[in-house]
């Protein structure tokens, strides 16, 4: 079975000479395919577990589904390594009557690395995707305090990056109905997920929303642990999240693409301030 985090033998050194042996705790790091009805679509590089979420958020950032319905099964029975033994390594989707598979030029043709979501992809057009939500259309109300306070509360779920420091953490907060966000009514953390690929933990979130019923995600926000790319505003906008804010920097193509979709774009987002980079209507002071 795979694991999320594996136990190496290290050597510390200092600038004071010598090195010190100990055990060190790393980020698991390993390929999952993904199978279309009995088609591979891709491979990427992930940290094992929650596997079956990562799957569908990546199907419906894809484009392919859009709601649970659309997946009649997800399982592992066709990874099976040298040794004969089950790797969970391969995940078989199989869609329901009527989903059209993905044309083949959206195909993943190279495997999908741990640091880029978009890197495999077979042209250009198909990296730009429609979505079936408008997330333009939510007036929800974002209060800036409740907005700071969101990294902090990201990071107490991040159990693997405590013992690893190796991970990237993706959470999804419900905010209050409303212009104004409810007031002092503090958002409802829905669902955190973490992996080697900031893309993949943004995809397990996804996956756990459609898996729940949830989209379009709606009063929604999404909360990144590193920058903002345009992968990660496109993951949004295809789930129907209508915030996006990061602990660093955007992109300008991340930018372009939220003032495009209707997506409130926050930037170096750290505890007392952020940036908005788009959307900022949606701010309650």
């Amino acid at each position: 079975m795979t694991r999320a985090s594996q136990r190496r033998r290290v050597h510390r050194y200092t600038a004071h000479g010598g090195g010190t042996g100990r055990a060190d705790t790393l980020a698991g790091e390993e390929p999952l395919e993904i199978r279309l009805d009995g088609r591979p679509f891709t491979v990427t590089m992930r940290t094992p577990g929650h596997d079956f979420d990562l799957v569908a958020g990546f199907l419906v950032s894809e484009g392919v589904v859009r709601t649970p319905a659309e997946i009649v099964q997800m399982d592992y029975r066709s990874g099976v390594g040298p040794d004969g033994q089950r790797t969970y390594n391969v995940v078989e989707v199989r869609l329901a009557p009527g989903v059209a598979l993905p044309d083949t030029s959206m195909e993943r043709h190279v495997y999908t690395s741990s640091s880029c979501g978009v890197c495999g992809t077979a042209s250009i057009e198909a990296v730009t995707k429609v979505s079936s939500f408008n997330p333009a259309a939510d007036r929800t109300g974002l209060p800036v305090p409740a907005l700071l306070a969101l990294p902090d509360r990201l990071r107490t779920g991040q159990k693997l990056f405590a013992t690893t420091g190796g991970v990237h953490a993706a959470g999804l907060f419900r905010f209050p109905d409303g212009p104004d966000g409810g007031g002092a009514r503090e958002p409802e953390l829905l669902c955190v997920r973490e992996d080697v690929g900031r893309h993949n933990a943004v995809d397990k979130v996804v996956g756990w929303a459609l898996r729940e019923n949830l989209l379009p995600l709606g009063s929604t926000v999404l909360q990144v642990s590193g920058r903002a790319s345009f992968e990660l505003v496109q993951k949004a906008y295809m789930a129907g999240v209508p915030a996006l804010a990061a602990v660093s920097a955007p992109s300008a193509l991340a930018v372009d693409l939220a003032e495009q979709t209707g997506v409130t774009l926050l930037g170096f987002s750290r505890g007392t301030s952020f940036n908005a980079y788009a959307h900022r209507e949606r701010l309650v002071p």
